[in-house]
């Protein structure tokens, strides 16, 4: 049986190597991050805890899924050692002081998510802070809190190496979230049109097949530099597509590398 850590005391009683940070909802995805981390060390820890502080919607906090007992029996069956789900009192035990995400932060999903980011790097480093890992793995669906979590980590000069894991998608292409529970049949075949858009080899050909699907609503779009979330330039080594948008109210994110290395 995992074992269940609920207090600061108790997890301070033993060492993780890897920590693998979820929100909970825990689907395929998430037991592929813990698989990875499962190659890096035998002592691996899985954080459950829905950040209040990203959330930028009431409404959206309280529909996100909570289900600690699935949670539980899928991290046991990745391999995870055991699973850390804290109550808010004990992440945020005194005022909290948030983490800038800097002008990046205020880019696509932060333009979108007010201080989403901000909440996103507070609760990271202070998941750190509570569990000291040497590894910290993080899956590249969120590609834009990856970047920032990373560039947190240098910024900060934390002795944490963050590993990013590949996007895990369900066998029709769409790409695998806790949020995915909140679609009807219908909304799913609207949302298939993400992964179909991503298979383009440029952004124009991705508005295209995008508009050919009512059912879905777009925020953005855009093809970014890896190295610095910037625009692509001449120089840049790695492009990225990333794209967000709505289906019946759900929000959802995909991103790809693009080119021939993609």
């Amino acid at each position: 049986m995992i074992e269940l850590i609920n207090s600061e005391r108790d997890l301070a009683r033993q060492k993780f190597e890897v920590l693998v940070p979820t929100l909970g909802a825990l689907h395929a995805g998430h037991q592929s991050l813990i698989t990875l981390g499962k190659t890096l060390s035998d002592s691996v820890l899985t954080t459950i805890f829905v950040n209040p502080l990203q959330f930028e919607s009431k409404d959206d906090l309280a529909k996100y899924p909570k289900t600690l007992d699935h949670d539980l029996k899928l991290a046991e069956q990745a391999g995870a050692t055991a699973v850390f789900a804290p109550t808010v009192e004990v992440v945020y035990p005194t005022q909290i002081t948030k983490i800038s995400a800097g002008a990046v932060g205020d880019l696509y999903e932060g333009a979108s998510r007010a201080g989403h980011f901000a909440g996103v790097l507070t609760v990271v480093k202070r998941l750190f802070d509570l569990t000291k890992p040497k590894y910290a793995i993080f899956g590249e669906k969120d590609f834009q809190q990856l970047f920032l979590i990373k560039e947190m980590v240098q910024r900060l000069a934390l002795p944490i190496e963050i590993v990013a894991a590949p996007i895990i998608r369900e066998p029709d292409g769409l790409a695998m979230s806790s949020r995915n529970v909140r679609l009807t049949d219908a909304d799913r075949e609207s949302a298939l049109i993400i992964s179909t858009a991503l298979q383009q080899s440029n952004l124009e050909e991705m508005h295209k097949v995008l508009a050919t699907e009512p059912g879905f609503k777009l925020d953005y779009l855009a093809e970014i530099d890896e190295q610095n979330f910037g625009p692509v330039g001449s120089d840049t080594q790695y492009r990225r597509a990333i794209i967000a948008g709505w289906v019946n109210g759900v929000r959802l994110l995909d991103n790809k590398r693009m080119g021939s290395d993609a």
